[in-house]
């Protein structure tokens, strides 16, 4: 099926990454969904994992101006730990309810922060290990957890490129580990590999288009952008779940 439509897949995967970059927390939250029309579910998370590594290394490349050590630890350490357990448990959970917690869960959360401006997470070690536990969880089981570290790091408020540096190198580990157990569960499929350098080239294209969006925007913008982007997530996700 999905040869039939490539060229729309090509097209909706770079609008994913360049959103992904915009909002800092990565492309899977969108390409989860796109993906999701084309290929089965486990396809999906094996395509999805092997897709995300190369953003993040583009990412960590055009965004290299310093990332927070302390973050990458207490968030990152956390969220490699749990994915490998999420990505093991994803052939047993029934994923269509996670699926909808997620979505109530990130609409609820950002429009919580969107509309009383001065609630925050208080940015303390506690909340990043229980922030990075979850994302960590929720992209071994779902395919993506970016939504709820991009939650956990803006209550740092880190500047934009420190952001979206931190953000990548923690998605870099729960990618390599996540990759190795779905391809362990046999999700990486020999006759979808030929996406892997399409998608490589789309990673550092959409990066690169929003390092060019994100230079326009202040930093207060940046975080709304981020809260928007994750209630729109959050929304797509129940409503494709409904249909």
């Amino acid at each position: 099926m999905i040869e039939r439509y490539l060229p729309l897949f090509i097209i909706l995967s770079l609008i994913a990454e360049v959103l992904g970059t915009v909002g800092g927390f990565g492309s899977s939250v969108f390409f989860v969904p796109i993906a999701n029309q084309f290929l089965d579910f486990q396809s999906v998370l094996g395509i999805t994992a092997l897709f995300h590594l190369a953003s993040n290394i583009s990412k960590i490349t055009l965004f290299r101006k310093g990332f927070d050590k302390r973050l990458c630890l207490t968030i990152g350490i956390p969220a490699v730990v749990l994915v490998s357990v999420g990505a093991y448990l994803s052939k047993f959970v029934n994923t269509l309810l996670l699926t909808y917690v997620l979505g109530v869960f990130l609409v609820v959360l950002s429009l919580a922060f969107l509309i009383f401006k001065k609630l925050a997470v208080i940015a303390n070690d506690k909340n990043a290990i229980l922030g990075g536990s979850f994302a960590g969880l929720f992209a071994g089981l779902l395919g993506t957890g970016g939504p709820i570290r991009g939650i956990t790091l803006a209550a740092f408020n880190l500047k934009k490129e420190k952001f979206i540096a931190t953000s990548a190198i923690i998605d870099l580990g729960i990618d390599l580990s996540r990759s190795v157990v779905y391809t362990m569960n046999g999700y990486v499929h020999k006759h979808d590999l030929y996406l892997i350098p399409i998608l490589v080239v789309i990673s550092f294209v959409g990066t690169y288009v929003g390092k060019l969006l994100l230079a326009k925007i202040t930093q207060e913008q940046f975080r709304w952008v981020v809260l928007v982007l994750i209630l729109i997530v959050g929304l797509l996700t129940i409503a494709n779940n409904l249909m």
